[in-house]
């Protein structure tokens, strides 16, 4: 065995403890229970990092260039990992301030239900298993937070208060399967909705503090250590750009629509986007929510059709697509949908979860414009393929990379793409319209991301007019997003809950679709009119999702390794 074949397997180990990580990741062993959220473990397992970080400058030799980019891959995350669990704010780290029991208890357990292939009596003894461990981790995560963050607090309460509720769904799916144990889980459901209602009481009275900045310095290495390397001002004024551009776009976009349903020339944005949701409103009865996911479903297939007549995409050859509704105790932190890809280290089909959040208020959000965005920005050619499609690579170390600006840019990059294609066509100015007023939110991300690190409200200044003087940063933040984009109140709020706890991972999203875009420009460049925009196109495209999961600053070295763009 080499250093380097050792190392990754270390590195796989270490990055495989958690047990909700092995969920995630499509691995078989020791998946009823849960994770230890004592500080004692967290320490532990920096501790580990720490020395991995140390063995990974200790492999040597003459490395080709996947191992080489691949080490230097390895060496990000540790040092990320490292930096996530050391730096402070409120004199603190993070997790004395941070409850997460909804997330931890309620993700793994929802996805071994729905996402794991295993027969259902494996999967309910693994789920009995975390049931019953629920009471021990809350009284562990309880001692563990200090002062927590208030809004992370009432996050918090909104998805424990919500647990119940799976908990009752899987002692049906217990019953209805004739499952051996159900009696036992029945006995541990009961006893984990005392400890949750014991553990929620609990965190109501704890004194909780609103301050969430963690300050200019810190803010600069967090960024820097997701493997984006533009300072903080050009992010801000990459935003800025981009919001005063796409402000342009749509006024062109408004002009044409209202002369093209008649309406009074000084017809707003706002009341263009409202008569739009109005009129492509998806038509439901008695208030049946799954009457939607069925509209979801069918525009997948009617994209996937689109794409292979076409042949714009490589597609996996074993892949599926599941379009759910968004479970309560994950409401709120899912503005209107979200996905869960594929698990990296399972055989088989490769299998992506949708999540939609439906609800009557948030009905404009999924409209007949709507519905075709959400599907190529989350299922194909979205999400999905790209994380498919990048399983697909032998690299275990990639399979452990979440680069947010890869993921999040190649999928911006692609909603217009598709309507340039001619997907939609006919309605292609109307999708493109109420599109670039959501897509708003990615230079709107970018700012409120600065600012909750930071606490410099100067990078709430986009050019726009919006008030910035409220003393809640929340406050603030949410009437910049409300003014750029439009959303509901209630979207607002869920955007702005996961803004504040996933650092670093909002701005990614205008900083990707920037930089996707500059790389694709370069292929184009490099090409010199040897090739048409087609076969560019796919080029880049094929690179882009066969190269694995790494931050784009590591992509733009495979695209210079194969000779797509100069060096």
């Amino acid at each position: 065995m080499t250093a380097l074949s050792a190392f990754v397997d270390a590195f796989h180990a270490h990055r495989s403890e958690n047990p909700n990580s092995r969920v995630s990741l499509g691995l078989s062993e020791r998946l009823g229970e849960l994770p230890d959220p004592s500080l004692g473990a967290a320490e532990r397992r920096d501790a580990r990092a720490r020395q991995l970080r140390r063995d990974a400058d200790q492999v040597a030799g003459e490395l080709g260039f996947d191992d080489q980019l691949d080490l230097d891959l390895a060496r990000l995350m540790l040092d990320a990992e490292i930096f996530d669990a050391s730096y402070e704010f409120n004199g603190e780290r993070t997790l004395p301030q941070q409850p997460r029991a909804g997330d931890e208890i309620g993700d793994g357990i929802f996805m071994l239900s729905v996402a794991d292939p295993r027969p259902p009596a494996e999967r309910l003894a693994d789920i009995t298993g975390r049931i019953e461990a629920i009471p021990r981790y809350l009284v562990a995560l309880e001692q563990r937070l200090d002062t927590p963050i208030r809004r992370w607090v009432q996050m918090d309460l909104a998805k424990v208060r919500a647990l119940p509720t799976l908990l009752g769904s899987m002692e049906s799916w217990a019953n209805a399967e004739g499952f051996a144990d159900a009696p036992r889980l029945s006995r541990a459901a009961g006893a984990a909705r005392s400890a949750l209602d014991s553990y929620a009481r609990a965190l109501e009275s704890m004194p909780s503090r609103a301050e969430i900045h963690i300050g200019e310095a810190a803010a600069k290495n967090l960024v820097r250590l997701r493997g984006i390397e533009q300072p903080l001002d050009e992010l801000h004024a990459m935003a800025c750009r981009f919001l005063a551009e796409t402000e342009a776009q749509i006024e062109e976009l408004r002009a044409r629509l209202v002369s093209k349903y008649g309406l009074d020339a000084g017809t707003s944005r706002a009341s263009l986007h409202e008569f739009l949701n109005e009129r492509f409103r998806v038509k439901i009865t008695n208030g049946n929510f799954d009457q939607i996911l069925v509209r979801y479903r069918r525009e997948h297939e009617q994209i996937l059709k689109f794409i292979r007549e076409r042949d714009l995409f490589p597609l996996p050859r074993d892949h599926a697509l599941m379009i759910l509704a968004t479970p309560d105790f994950m409401r709120p932190s899912i503005p209107a949908g979200a996905m869960n890809p594929p698990a990296p280290f399972r055989s088989g089909t490769a299998t992506s979860v949708i999540f939609l959040t439906l609800s009557e208020e948030l009905l404009d959000e999924h409209t007949e414009l709507g519905i075709p965005i959400m599907m190529v920005h989350e299922g194909v050619p979205g999400h999905h393929l790209q994380f498919a499609s990048a399983y697909q690579n032998p690299s275990r170390i990639r399979r452990h990379v979440m680069a947010n600006d890869h993921a999040e840019g190649w999928t911006t990059m692609l909603e217009d793409y598709m309507l340039d294609r001619g997907y939609l066509d006919d309605l292609a100015d109307e999708a493109r319209f109420c599109a670039k007023r959501d897509l708003c939110r990615i230079g709107a991300r970018v700012a409120i991301d600065l600012f909750f690190m930071t606490g410099e409200r100067d990078y709430l200044d986009v050019g726009l007019s919006t008030e910035r003087g409220q003393s809640d940063p929340f406050e603030a933040a949410g009437h910049l997003l409300q003014t750029v984009t439009g959303f509901t109140p209630a979207r607002v709020q869920a955007e702005l809950n996961w803004y504040s706890m996933e650092r670093g991972y909002p701005l990614s999203y205008l900083t990707g679709n920037q930089l996707a875009k500059g790389l694709r420009a370069d292929v184009i460049s490099a090409a010199r009119g040897r090739r048409s925009q087609a076969q560019n196109d796919r080029s880049f495209f094929d690179c882009y999702l066969r190269s694995g999961n790494m931050p784009l600053s590591f992509l733009r070295r495979v695209f210079k390794h194969e000779g797509l763009i100069a060096s």
